[in-house]
């Protein structure tokens, strides 16, 4: 099964945003159940694969920092509302009879298990789904920030960074119709051009140890698979 796959183990990046679907705040089931519908096609063709998913669809703390908050705790408020969304994307992962692990980078030993690297291995080495909530456990950080770091530590073969875009363009698409997409990049680029990919920590740690980054349209047909299986859709940063 696995020969017909390009990357063995990914680390897949969700926004917050994404689970919310077209009422742009909370949870969609729908949009939520066709999106683990993606992961479990994925899971089938013999890949291995560990999620980081935002929390902006319930709180975004860099936006209420900016209003007076603390920064530090409006980010630990980010970070639970991750949680919130690892917990609803297991639920409908567990539905379809995937096996999956929430595990939180803060304690929490009710809902779920403490972070921890070797297990979330082995957890990967035996097929499960891991869902790494929580970013970092520190504020300050991003979850693309903890989608990178994850992917360091986890071993990954690349990061998937699901959008609502088909790929990384010179300027917005959605309020300019001239914008033109990349089908590659260098993180330099990235980095001198301030493209909104990632932010510049996470680009700069996926430079650092040579993490490609494959930047596709989640909301396109079999999208995850196709990027598994190696087909060139979306856009892909690599190299110097």
């Amino acid at each position: 099964m696995t020969r017909q796959i390009k990357y063995q183990r990914v680390l897949l990046k969700l926004s917050g945003e994404a689970l919310a679907g077209n009422q742009g705040f909370g949870i969609d089931p729908d949009t939520v159940s066709s999106i683990s519908r993606e992961i479990v096609k994925t899971i089938d063709l013999g890949a291995e694969i560990a999620m980081v998913i935002g929390g902006g669809n319930i709180f975004r703390g860099v936006t209420v920092s900016s209003k007076g908050m603390d920064r530090a705790s409006a980010d630990y408020m980010g970070m639970l509302a991750t949680v919130m969304n690892a917990l609803a994307v297991q639920d409908v992962l567990e539905k379809m009879g995937a096996d999956t692990r929430v595990m939180t980078a803060i304690s929490m030993h009710e809902v779920a298990e403490p972070y921890i690297r070797r297990r979330a291995i082995r957890h990967l080495e035996k097929k499960r789904i891991v869902i790494c909530a929580a970013g970092t456990g520190n504020p300050f950080f991003t979850t693309d920030t903890a989608a990178a770091l994850r992917a360091m530590e986890l071993k990954t073969d690349a990061i998937l960074k699901a959008t609502k875009v088909d790929g990384v363009y010179d300027k917005d698409p959605v309020t300019n119709e001239d914008a033109k997409m990349y089908n590659s990049l260098t993180y330099l680029d990235v980095l001198k051009k301030q493209l909104k990919v990632m932010d510049s920590a996470a680009i700069s740690l996926c430079m650092d140890n040579n993490m490609p980054i494959n930047v596709f349209n989640l909301f396109q047909k079999n999208s995850i698979s196709r990027v598994i299986k190696g087909e060139e859709i979306g856009t892909i940063v690599q190299g110097g």
